[in-house]
């Protein structure tokens, strides 16, 4: 793959009854923040942005984390936004709708 910026987004849902689901998030959430990839996190998902390698590296960690934490399920929702010749950022799809600007 190429090395430009891609963007991408990805939401845990975990499915279990050992404790609160949004202890496994935080936790997911702690493996994406020790990457070094630029993120942010939403009320749904968490957005990633860098190369393709490092950002599916992440993506990887995160569910390798809750297998070796041992969550019992869950789910990943994942989307990539790619784009062939250039750069895809977020700010780039979001800058228009920033409030209070």
């Amino acid at each position: 793959m190429h090395n430009y910026i891609v963007n991408a987004s990805i939401q845990i849902l975990p499915v279990v009854q050992d404790r609160h689901p949004y202890e496994w998030v935080d936790e997911a959430i702690a493996v994406i923040q020790q990457s070094g990839v630029k993120y942010e996190v939403g009320a749904f998902a968490t957005t990633l942005e860098g190369s393709y390698e490092a950002v599916m590296k992440v993506i990887h960690d995160v569910n390798e984390y809750l297998l070796a934490q041992g969550c019992a399920e869950w789910v990943s929702n994942v989307q990539v936004q790619i784009r062939s010749k250039g750069d895809i950022t977020g700010e780039e799809k979001t800058a228009k709708f920033a409030q209070g600007e």
